[in-house]
């Protein structure tokens, strides 16, 4: 629900901090106090656009602002996430500026908004009836929307937006394939014979490591016998050996030391050298014997070496990826099979137009019943409010074409008077009508609503007596289950509300500015007496006003 309002330098209204409750509310005053200029910047929150001239003459900037609780609006903080906008606890703020240059900007929550964005989630959370204010009872998807939650079914609804979705996902399918079947098979043919020749080849990454490191050591196998040849003869071999020499040291040393035992430590350090060049001749021995000179083995890996590479320079990649494109190419082929299914693609369509129709039916026939229960409750509540054989109907208009909304569109018609033949809500209800309307259809609909918010701006327009007495009797049973606001010149309606603001224009030709104040006991009698008698207020009109202020304070009980 809305908790604060505040306005800065907008039109007559310089500086004002409105904070409100649950209930019902009223805002009265004298007519151009200014009442409608608070409506006015609350519609800016939610959306609409600013004008250069209600900026307040002589400032820089406007600004508004909004507080709400959205504590127990699921619906609404799951947007807020979806958009990034939400915030910690169940407050939801909303900010609008407007500079002298023309330049408007938005905030929700802190962070920068689109006018798009405030429209979403005004719809959530305010429903301005008015002659000025959007209405959001006059839209087709409102309208739609109000008949499916009263009769209960909006899952309903939401299951056969789904299957329709899946439908259209169907036929999308089903025709991109038709029309890429040419190219397709192009493609598919291509991917086909690569996949042939790289499954013959049966390359893997280990192979081709394995195949280098072969490749090289046949290569250069006469060399690395050489090599190896060399090697032995200069360890232990050749006349030269070191082996041999070592040892023959070694011996000499070994004599001397028994002259002289410091030797033995050199003999000592020394023994460990000559084993280490046995061992190093001997395993030079074991390799060449185990070194292959196999011309013919050699000639097989750079064959298949030489088959990689072509393969690899065909397809661009690397030879150690070859593996992963055979993949990549299997999984697209699969894919291809899938897409190119012409009956399986045309049995899925099939089968989910199949679906959203069995769903579709059903939501019209429970629609049919609500739109009939639905008229006939709003038609009964518009005789109590200055409609006397006024006449409400819902009509369900089939539709040309398949929708995701189902096979009809909803339409409101109302005549506000017998004579009066029935159209669409939005082109006959005048300004005043249409409140009263919206207000019988909100009485009729308050357990089902979800817009938290209800504001209503010239309901008690061409009424009085009895019928305004109704009217606030009507608010005021709406205000114990939703938030309600109305903006009233009549005693009759403002004395049932809960809350009561007055709103002023103070201030002389050059310097003109509204203000609100709450009233309550004796400033609220004074007020619905002026509301009573206008300027000659007399006891006993203040006698009247306090019995029926009384009156309707004794109804809430």
């Amino acid at each position: 629900m809305l908790r604060l309002l505040s306005i800065r330098n907008f039109v007559v209204v310089e500086s004002l901090d409105l904070e409100l409750d649950g209930g019902f509310s009223v805002l009265t005053g004298e007519t151009g106090a200014g009442k409608s200029i608070l409506l006015d910047a609350l519609a800016l929150l939610l959306g609409d656009r600013f004008e250069l001239r209600q900026l307040r003459p002589g400032a820089e900037r406007a600004e508004l602002a909004a507080e709400f609780d959205i504590d127990g609006r699921p619906n609404i903080s799951s947007w807020l996430a979806d958009q990034g906008l939400a915030a910690e606890g169940s407050a939801l703020l909303l900010r609008r500026t407007q500079d002298a240059q023309g330049k408007s900007r938005a905030w929700i929550n802190g962070r920068p908004a689109t006018l798009a964005q405030l429209k979403d989630a005004g719809e959530m959370l305010v429903d301005l009836h008015g002659q000025h204010a959007h209405q959001s009872l006059v839209t087709a998807d409102a309208q739609r929307a109000l008949v499916d939650a009263f009769g209960g079914f909006a899952t309903l609804a939401r299951a056969t937006a789904a299957a329709w979705r899946e439908w259209r996902a169907a036929i999308e399918l089903r025709d991109a394939a038709a029309a890429a079947q040419e190219a397709t098979l192009a493609e598919r043919e291509a991917l086909a014979a690569r996949e042939r020749e790289l499954s013959a080849l049966s390359v893997t990454a280990a192979e081709w490591t394995s195949l280098a490191s072969a490749q090289s050591r046949l290569a250069h196998a006469a060399a690395l016998l050489e090599t190896a040849a060399s090697g032995e003869d200069e360890l232990t071999e050749g006349d030269g050996a070191l082996a041999r020499r070592l040892s023959s040291l070694l011996a000499r040393l070994d004599a001397g030391a028994a002259h002289d035992p410091a030797l033995k430590e050199v003999v000592a350090l020394l023994e460990p050298a000559r084993i280490q060049l046995v061992e190093a001749a001997r395993e030079l021995r074991a390799y060449r014997q185990k070194l292959d000179l196999d011309p013919a083995e050699l000639a097989r890996i750079e064959e298949r070496q030489a088959a990689i590479h072509d393969a690899a320079r065909k397809y661009r990649v690397r030879p150690e990826a070859l593996p992963d494109l055979l993949v990549e190419t299997e999984a697209r082929l699969a894919a291809l099979a899938q897409a190119t299914d012409s009956e399986s693609l045309a049995k899925r369509a099939t089968e989910t137009e199949a679906a959203w129709r069995r769903l579709a039916n059903e939501l019209t026939k429970k629609r049919r019943f609500a739109a009939h229960e639905l008229a006939t409750r709003v038609t009964h509540a518009m005789q109590e409010l200055a409609m006397k054989g006024g006449r409400f109907e819902i009509a369900l208009v089939p539709l040309a074409a398949p929708t995701s909304h189902g096979c009809e569109q909803v339409e409101f018609r109302v005549a506000s008077h017998p004579k009066q033949p029935q159209g669409p809500l939005a082109k006959v209800a005048s300004g005043g009508e249409l409140s009263r309307i919206a207000l019988a259809i909100q009485v009729v609909t308050s357990e089902v609503g979800e817009v938290p918010t209800l504001v209503f701006d010239e309901v008690d327009a061409g009424i009085g007596g009895a019928v305004a007495a109704t009217v606030g009797r009507l608010l005021q049973s709406l205000g114990t289950r939703r938030q309600v606001m109305c903006v009233t010149h009549l005693p009759q309606v403002a004395a049932f509300a809960d809350v009561h603001f007055r709103v002023t224009k103070r201030g002389d030709e050059a310097s003109v500015r509204a203000e609100v104040e709450t009233l309550a006991n004796t400033a609220r009698v004074e007020e619905l007496a002026r509301m009573l008698a206008g300027s000659a207020i007399t006891t006993k009109t203040r006698a009247h006003a306090k019995e029926l202020l009384e009156q309707h304070r004794r109804a809430v009980r």
